[in-house]
C-alpha cells in the first residue's frame, strides 16, 4: 500500500497525468486526504494554479486528479469551476462551485454572492449569499477585498432598491472611516452611493458623493460624467461642458470604473462621454 501511495503521489506531481485509473477506493480516505493536500500545496507553492495556465488541460487534469482523492477540497472544486465561469458555462460552473460552497461554506458563500453580482447580475442571489455571510462566520466578510456591506450597496443598487443601497453604503463608509479614516474608503463607495442619489434624485446629496470622489483623487471619469449632468441640469452649460471635458481626458488615460472579466455596475464607456458632451453643446 505504502509503494501504490508513493508511485502514484510522484506519478501526479512529476507528470501531471491522470490517474484515476487508479482504484483509489482501496486506499483509506484519510490518506487520500493527505495526498491532495500534498498535491495542491505543491502546485501553489509555486505561486498557485495560474503559473500553469488556469483551465489548460494540465491544470485541470491536475485538479480533477486532487479532487478524485479528495470529493471534499473545497479549494480544488473552487478552483476547477473558475474556467466554466470564465467562458459563459453557468451550469458547469454552479455545479461545481455549490460542491465548494458545501464543503466550507464560510469562505465560498459570500465568494459565490460576488460572483452572482458581478458575472450573472443576480441581485436577489447575490444579496441572499452576503446576507447568508453574516450568520455563517461571526466576522465581516471581504469577499474580493471589499465588504459585504460594500457589496450589497451594488447589489440593492442595480436592482434600484436605492433606500437599502445608501443605507449599506452608509454603513460601509462609516465603517471604513472609523476604522483607518474617510481618505482610506474605496472611490467606488463615494460613486456608488452618489450614483444611488442621482438615480432616485436626490441631487443635492448626489453631488457631495461625487464631489468626495474627486476630493481624494482628482482624476475620474465617472464622478465627472455626473457632475456633468447635474451640472447641465441646473444650466449651468459652460460649467457643464469643462466638466465633460474633463471627464474625456480622464476616461482616455484610464480613470474609469472597472474591473477584469466583468462589466461594472453603471460601467461608462466613451461613447456615453461624447454623446453628452454633444447633449450640452446642442443646449447652447
Amino acid at each position: 500500500m505504502e509503494k501504490l501511495l508513493k508511485y502514484c503521489l510522484s506519478f501526479l506531481l512529476l507528470t501531471s497525468l491522470s490517474c484515476k485509473n487508479k482504484n483509489f477506493d482501496e486506499i483509506p480516505f484519510e490518506e487520500r486526504k493527505l495526498i491532495a493536500k500534498q498535491l495542491w500545496d505543491s502546485e501553489n507553492s509555486k505561486h498557485g494554479f495560474d503559473h500553469i495556465f488556469q483551465g489548460t488541460p494540465k491544470a485541470m487534469t491536475l485538479l480533477d486528479n486532487i479532487i478524485a482523492l479528495d470529493s471534499t477540497h473545497a479549494k480544488a472544486l473552487r478552483e476547477i469551476s473558475v474556467p466554466f465561469l470564465k467562458r459563459g458555462i453557468p451550469h458547469e460552473w454552479k455545479l461545481r462551485f455549490d460542491k465548494a460552497v458545501a464543503h466550507d461554506p464560510a469562505t465560498w458563500v459570500p465568494m459565490r454572492g460576488y460572483l452572482y453580482l458581478s458575472f450573472y447580475r443576480d441581485y436577489e442571489k447575490a444579496i441572499a449569499d452576503f446576507n447568508a455571510s453574516d450568520t455563517i462566520t461571526p466576522y465581516l466578510d471581504y469577499p474580493q477585498g471589499h465588504s459585504v456591506d460594500f457589496w450589497r450597496g451594488i447589489a440593492y443598487l442595480g436592482a434600484k432598491d436605492y433606500d437599502n443601497s445608501i443605507a449599506y453604503w452608509d454603513k460601509h463608509i462609516t465603517k471604513e472611516t472609523e476604522d483607518s479614516g474617510e481618505d482610506w474608503v474605496e472611490l467606488e463607495a463615494f460613486l456608488y452611493r452618489g450614483i444611488a442619489y442621482f438615480e432616485s434624485g436626490n441631487t443635492k446629496k448626489a453631488n457631495e458623493n461625487f464631489d468626495k470622489v474627486i476630493q481624494y483623487f482628482t482624476s475620474s471619469a465617472d464622478a465627472k460624467y455626473y457632475k456633468a449632468q447635474l451640472l447641465l441640469n441646473e444650466g449651468h452649460k459652460k460649467a457643464a461642458l469643462n466638466m465633460i471635458e474633463d471627464a474625456i481626458v480622464d476616461f482616455n488615460k484610464g480613470y474609469y470604473n472597472n474591473r477584469a472579466y466583468v462589466e461594472t455596475l453603471r460601467q461608462i464607456y466613451l461613447l456615453d462621454l461624447e454623446e453628452l458632451k454633444s447633449k450640452i453643446i446642442a443646449s447652447n
